[in-house]
């Protein structure tokens, strides 16, 4: 596609993007490459969080080379408009593992997309992603895997939940396989709800405001996404980040 033309919704990827923000970025900057070299472990962290009204479009290319390992943590948080992309591609015996979490609120639309390949055999890789949405905001994860023919023994997982604050939020979630081997576990699962009111219901007879029950209930919800950030500093900062950003939604 020509950088300089914009994507439409007839465009699969960009189907639930808001196309006036995205003009706002367009043409988007060329894509972070990362390549994991064979027999290494790599870990990388994205916190989302542009200015109110921006627009910010990530894209990273990423290989993952045989026996290698690349951990990606992503918080996508802030702007009008907040789109992180993936596309990666792994050797045999290589591992990739995706945190990610949205908190939108407002008229924000937040997304993350991927596209993993499983070129080779013995790959595995692991995607959760959980999403908290209030106000009219939009959250869409899209994540599509491809295992390729010959790569056997895959091993490949998609977790995607979503929480609606408010019954005027949006929540997409299309997770998608493609494969074409026969010798592989691959398996996908998508949710959208809401609070439980009765854990409301037990935590306000406990004496607890509304406000930190709900706010407590939505940390558990996103519990364990960052969980596996190597680096404390960075896990901490993810996790306060996040945390604020619930306590302006609730």
């Amino acid at each position: 596609m020509n950088l300089a033309v914009l994507p439409t919704r007839r465009d699969e990827a960009w189907r639930y993007s808001d196309l006036d923000a995205v003009a706002k970025a367009w043409p988007a900057a060329p894509a972070t490459q990362i390549s994991v070299t064979a027999g290494e472990t790599e870990h990388h962290y994205l916190l989302q969080d542009a200015a109110d009204g921006a627009s910010a479009i990530h894209d990273y290319e990423i290989s993952v080379a045989d026996g290698a390992a690349c951990h990606f943590h992503v918080l996508n948080i802030g702007g009008a408009l907040g789109r992180v992309t993936l596309n990666v591609t792994l050797g045999a015996a290589a591992h990739f593992a995706l945190g990610g979490a949205i908190i939108g609120g407002d008229t924000q639309t937040l997304e993350i997309v991927t596209t993993l390949t499983h070129a080779q055999p013995n790959a595995t890789s692991e995607q959760v992603i959980r999403s908290i949405l209030a106000g009219r905001a939009t959250g869409t994860y899209m994540g599509k895997i491809t295992v390729a023919r010959g790569a056997q023994k895959t091993d490949a997982a998609q977790s995607v939940k979503a929480m609606l604050l408010d019954r005027t939020a949006t929540a997409n979630a299309k997770p998608e396989l493609e494969i074409y081997a026969d010798d592989v576990k691959c398996a996908h699962g998508a949710t959208v709800g809401e609070l439980d009111k009765n854990a409301l219901f037990y935590m306000a007879s406990r004496g607890m405001d509304p406000a930190t029950a709900r706010t407590l209930l939505l940390q558990s919800f996103i519990a364990g996404v960052f969980d596996s950030v190597e680096d404390e500093a960075v896990r901490e900062t993810l996790e306060a980040a996040a945390l604020a950003k619930l306590e302006r939604l609730t």
